[in-house]
């Protein structure tokens, strides 16, 4: 019932100031600090279209009073397509997302919208496509493997034992000068055929636009100020090129000693003025039952492209690349959203103001999320 109920962002806000609701977070919270050796920062998973980014926002607020240094990073997720005959639920979507952002943004380290669709704003955009998958974008089962795929994958890099980054260290790269909203993309599975090297592969993969988009902020363009990719799941045999003595290298990827060197160099090729970095994990991501059956009959049991007629077997893992990006893409997207939010009368939508959100509200949403738009107006960048 409670969930039933939350559908603006002011009922969320106003839940976590209930003494009973919020008693009950903070102990459950204390509980699971005390069980940590070592206390990184938190993630914060949370609906952007409803009610909950009011919940979102409200922890986050109350995360950076109590746990102030730790890193916060929240992941707002949007459902796939919708349809323009439902008037009411769409003005919600918009207005909810953008008191989300604005009120994450001020409080975490990072903030990264997930979707299977578009656009933030008001104008329907089709969902994304991959290459070798065959997903149903108004099934929540089907978007929620992908999304979850790309974020086991984007966060390896703090969650890995072995890994120099943290969660804080990772938003840093991301987020500086007031860049605090990234984008997620992700290439699912990672194109590579038996017996093809990992620079090879990359050579056919061209530059980012050949990334699926995930944050429903349309395909990166512009400049691009920072980055954090991870490939995963390949054999290690595979990640260099080995060819033979005198032979001459079709690119300097094929000069590289390691796949770390190999993808890193990949990466400074295709964006030379971004701020990159380059994670290696060799353990592909499982997709067994009761993973969906998403995969295209070109890929065998390990995800890679066959090279001949299908072999019929059941896909079990795949590799994937998965990238975190800051670039002048978010701020066309914050930007439209900005300009929706300001053709809104919100005084027709009595239910949302009523739920504690006023027209004052409103108009310092629109000027915070005209701000974060600015900021990634220009600076430091490649531009494609």
């Amino acid at each position: 019932m409670m969930a039933g109920r939350l559908e603006a962002f002011g009922q969320g806000e106003s839940l976590l100031k209930e003494p009973r609701y919020l008693e009950e977070l903070e102990d459950r919270l204390h509980f699971f600090v005390e069980e940590c050796d070592y206390l990184q920062g938190f993630q914060i998973l949370c609906d952007l279209h409803d009610g909950f980014s009011g919940v979102g926002a409200k922890a986050t607020e109350l995360l950076r009073d109590e746990y102030s240094g730790r890193g916060i990073i929240t992941w707002g997720l949007l459902p796939g397509p919708y349809s323009l005959g439902e008037p009411q639920k769409n003005i919600y979507r918009l207005l909810n997302t953008a008191f989300g952002l604005v009120h994450m943004s001020a409080h975490s380290s990072l903030v990264c919208p997930l979707s299977l669709g578009g656009s933030l704003g008001l104008r329907p955009e089709p969902p994304v496509t991959f290459p070798h998958l065959r997903y149903d974008a108004t099934l929540p089962f089907h978007c929620a493997a992908i999304l979850a795929t790309a974020l086991d994958t984007v966060t390896v890099p703090y969650r890995r034992r072995s890994s120099p980054v943290s969660m804080v260290h990772l938003a840093d790269t991301l987020n500086s000068s007031g860049k605090k909203v990234a984008t997620a993309a992700a290439a699912i599975p990672f194109p590579l055929v038996p017996g093809q090297c990992l620079p090879d592969a990359l050579a056919q993969l061209g530059g980012a636009a050949a990334w699926t988009p995930l944050s429903a902020c349309g395909r990166p363009s512009g400049a691009r100020f920072a980055q954090s990719v991870v490939l995963r799941g390949l054999d290690k045999a595979c990640l260099t090129s080995r060819p033979a003595p005198g032979t001459r290298l079709p690119s300097p990827l094929h000069a590289c000693d390691t796949g770390e060197d190999v993808l890193a160099q990949y990466l400074q090729q295709q964006q030379p003025r971004a701020r990159s970095s380059a994670h290696l994990l060799l353990a592909p991501c499982k997709v067994v039952p009761p993973y969906p059956c998403l995969f295209s009959p070109s890929l065998g049991r390990h995800g890679l492209l066959l090279d001949g007629p299908p072999s019929g077997a059941a896909v079990e893992s795949i590799p994937v690349l998965g990238a975190l990006c800051s670039s002048s893409t978010l701020g066309r997207a914050l930007g439209d959203l900005a300009r929706d939010l300001g053709k809104l009368d919100v005084r027709r939508w009595a239910s949302f103001m009523d739920a504690g959100v006023e027209q004052g509200d409103v108009e310092e949403a629109l000027q915070e999320l005209g701000s974060l738009a600015q900021c990634y107006q220009g600076g430091d960048g490649l531009a494609d």
